[in-house]
């Protein structure tokens, strides 16, 4: 099963009833399961695992500039975190986000946040960011020919806010889905910067 235009709506139904504190029904074909923490996620999609070759893709970013992951690898490590506007927990995240982002800017990694709200929400997604001050670089997911997500679709993501650190090879080494401390994260940051 993977995330696609159909699971889209249980997807943010999932955030919507997190941000309401409610329990909610799951969408007919999707079954959410909550992670420690309350964190819903919808079952039976398989996230990357460590060691696997993160995929390439390519989309814009929230100016319309393109980007291809791609291209980018064998260059720095990175850190990609996958995010709505509508999720409290990636609120709570992002900030963690920055000050790792501020702390190993001249380490040569990148950071990217891959927002799932999508084209018809980027002006929302831009006024965020300006007023929180995020200055890592924001990916704006969109769908593909088959209505499924160009960049979440193919690295398992079933909820938000999701984690991936990759290496210069663009091998997955570290991946947690819901909130991660941010020690957890400095942690593996400082591994994969040593390589």
């Amino acid at each position: 099963m993977r995330f696609h235009a159909k699971s889209t709506m249980a997807f943010f139904l999932c955030v919507g009833f997190l941000l309401a504190g409610s329990g909610g029904a799951p969408a007919a074909d999707q079954i959410m399961t909550p992670l420690s923490g309350g964190i819903p996620m919808i079952e039976g999609i398989k996230m990357l695992e460590v060691g696997a070759v993160a995929p390439d893709f390519t989309v814009r970013d929230m100016n319309g500039a393109p980007f291809h992951y791609g291209e980018e690898k064998g260059k720095s490590p990175s850190l990609f975190v996958f995010w709505s506007i509508f999720c409290e927990p990636c609120r709570i995240e992002m900030p963690v986000i920055q000050k790792l982002h501020d702390k190993y800017k001249g380490s040569g990694l990148d950071v990217m946040a891959v927002a799932l709200d999508g084209e018809p929400l980027k002006n929302s997604i831009l006024g965020f960011v300006k007023q929180e001050g995020y200055t890592f670089r924001i990916l704006i997911d969109e769908l593909d020919e088959q209505e499924m997500f160009k960049i979440a679709d193919p690295y398992g993501v079933a909820g938000t806010p999701t984690i991936y650190i990759m290496d210069r090879a663009g091998k997955v080494v570290f991946v947690k889905a819901g909130r991660v401390k941010e020690e957890d994260l400095d942690k593996a940051l400082q591994s994969v910067l040593k390589k």
